[in-house]
Formats: C-alpha cells, sequence, structure tokens
C-alpha cells in the first residue's frame, strides 16, 4: 500500500475551484453562482425549513448559513418567517426564487452534464461515492461496509 504524498486538503481545493468555475458560467446569466443557485434549490426542496436543517443539509454552520443566504434574501428570492413557535423561524423561497430556480435549473443541468461527459459518468458515480464516504467517515458517520 502506497502513503498518500500531496496535501489532501489542496487537491480537493484545486478540484472544487475547477468544478466551481463550471457551474459559476453556467450561472451567471441568470444572475447566480453555483453556490447560490445550490443553497436556492435546497430552500425550494426543503421549504420552509428551519435554518439548523438547511445548515446540516448543506454542512454549513449557522453563521456561514446566514451570511451566504443574505444576497439572496436582499434580491428578494428567499425570506425569513416565524416557524411554528415564537423562538424559531424558517426560510422559503419566494415566487420570484421559484421561478429562478426553474429558470436556472437547465443551466445547472447542463453544467453538470458536462462534467460528466469530461470525466465520464463512471468516474463521476465513483467520485461521488468516495466523497460521501469520505464526509461521513471524517464526520464520525462510517458506513458499514459491504461484502
Amino acid at each position: 500500500m502506497s502513503t498518500p504524498r500531496g496535501c489532501t486538503n489542496l487537491k480537493l481545493r484545486r478540484l472544487s475551484r475547477t468544478v466551481a468555475r463550471l457551474y459559476d458560467a453556467e450561472m451567471r446569466p441568470q444572475g447566480l453562482n453555483g453556490a447560490q443557485y445550490a443553497l436556492l434549490s435546497h430552500v425550494v426542496r426543503l421549504g420552509p425549513v428551519t435554518p439548523g436543517t438547511l445548515a446540516a443539509a448543506l454542512g454549513l454552520d449557522p453563521s456561514t448559513l446566514t451570511r451566504t443566504l443574505r444576497p439572496l434574501q436582499e434580491a428578494g428570492w428567499v425570506q425569513q418567517g416565524p416557524g411554528p413557535d415564537a423562538r424559531s423561524q424558517h426560510w422559503v423561497a419566494t415566487a420570484a426564487g421559484q421561478a429562478l430556480r426553474s429558470q436556472a435549473q437547465p443551466h445547472w443541468r447542463r453544467a453538470q452534464e458536462s462534467i460528466n461527459r469530461q470525466l465520464g459518468a463512471e468516474r463521476v458515480t465513483a467520485l461521488h461515492a468516495l466523497l460521501d464516504d469520505c464526509a461521513d467517515a471524517l464526520e464520525g458517520r462510517e458506513r458499514p461496509s459491504v461484502g
């Protein structure tokens, strides 16, 4: 077995920046970047959603989530409202946010299909599984091995 060489953090950030540029280029005509589209999509799919649930779904801490949501809120695409009790809040996508997500979805799909084409669907599937397994292991949720 070989010993890993190089910095894992650097390699993951390089890949992340490269992938982000592809998504950002597709989302730019919609007035979004890839991260904003992902956030808006989660709010549309999960909403109304508490900040804690949304942060957990995205793997963000609550303060980062608040900063990331601010531009979407200022643009009128999401809004924060009262939750089921006086102490809780939830996020929802506005009608404009839902419409934007629908408009942007084909652009996201083009970015994803471009990555699938460039890397090959098999490699992307393996990458997704490896990333999920690694995240789970590092977060202490190791999956049982199959076989």
